[in-house]
C-alpha cells in the first residue's frame, strides 16, 4: 500500500486538525486561564466539564469529537488510489490515528494534550457508528451509578472489539486490529485513574452549571 503526495498531505492535515487544543484555547479566550493548571490538569473534555461547567464543557467535548470525525472524512476530499476496500479503511484509520496523536501531543499546545477519548469517539462514529451506540450504553451502565468517567470510558473501550467482531461481524483485519488497539490504548492512558480507583480517590464527575473557572473568577472579582 503506497501513498501519493496528496494522501500524505491529508495525514499531516489530520495531525494538525487533531492538534487544535480546543479546551486550552477555550479556557484562555473565555476564562483567561490554562485548563491544564486546574482540576486534573488534563486538557481533555472531562476536565473541561469539571472546570468550565456543563455548557462550555459540552462544547469542548463536541469539538474534540468533531476533530476525529473530520480527520477521517478527509479521505473523501483527497484523491485516493486504493484498489480495494481494505486499503481505504486502513487509510481512514491512519487519518484518525494522526488526529488522535495530534490531540494527545498537540503541536499548538507544547505537546501537552488530553487523553484523546472524545477524539477517538469521533473517529469511531465515522467508522463504526453502530458500535459507538452500543458502547455508549456500556459507558452509561458504568458511569451513571458511579459518576466515574474513567471507569465508563475503559469499560466501553474494552467492549469495543467484541462489538466490532461479534455484533458488526467484521472480518477485516485492519478493523479488528484497530478495535483491539482502542481496548489497549484507553486503559493505558488511564493508568493514573486506575490507581486512584483502586485507592478510592478517583474524582467523580458531578454536572454543574458553574465550574471551577467560574469560582476562580468570582474570587478574583
Amino acid at each position: 500500500m503506497s501513498l501519493d503526495k496528496y494522501e500524505i498531505i491529508a495525514l499531516l492535515v489530520a495531525y494538525l486538525l487533531g492538534s487544535i487544543p480546543t479546551s486550552v484555547w477555550f479556557g484562555k479566550i473565555f476564562y483567561k486561564i490554562d485548563l491544564r493548571n486546574f482540576g486534573s490538569g488534563n486538557a481533555g473534555a472531562t476536565n473541561a466539564l469539571r472546570v468550565f461547567g456543563n455548557r462550555a464543557g459540552a462544547i469542548v467535548l463536541l469539538l474534540d469529537a468533531l476533530k476525529g470525525f473530520l480527520a477521517v472524512s478527509l479521505s473523501t476530499l483527497f484523491v485516493v488510489s486504493f484498489t480495494n476496500e481494505n486499503h481505504l479503511i486502513i487509510y481512514k484509520l491512519m487519518l484518525g490515528t494522526m488526529a488522535l496523536l495530534g490531540h494527545v501531543f498537540p503541536v499548538f499546545a507544547s505537546f501537552r494534550g488530553g487523553k484523546g477519548i472524545a477524539t477517538l469517539v469521533g473517529i469511531a462514529i465515522a467508522m463504526f457508528p453502530l458500535a459507538v451506540l452500543i458502547c455508549l450504553v456500556v459507558f452509561l451502565a458504568f458511569f451513571l451509578p458511579t459518576r466515574y468517567v474513567s471507569l465508563g470510558s475503559m469499560s466501553a473501550a474494552i467492549a469495543f472489539p467484541f462489538v466490532v467482531i461479534f455484533v458488526l461481524q467484521s472480518t477485516l483485519l485492519s478493523e479488528i486490529i484497530f478495535a483491539f488497539a482502542v481496548a489497549v490504548f484507553v486503559p493505558f492512558t488511564h493508568i493514573k485513574n486506575i490507581k486512584r480507583l483502586l485507592k478510592g480517590e478517583e474524582n467523580k464527575l458531578l454536572f454543574k452549571k458553574r465550574g471551577l473557572a467560574d469560582e476562580v473568577k468570582q474570587q478574583e472579582s
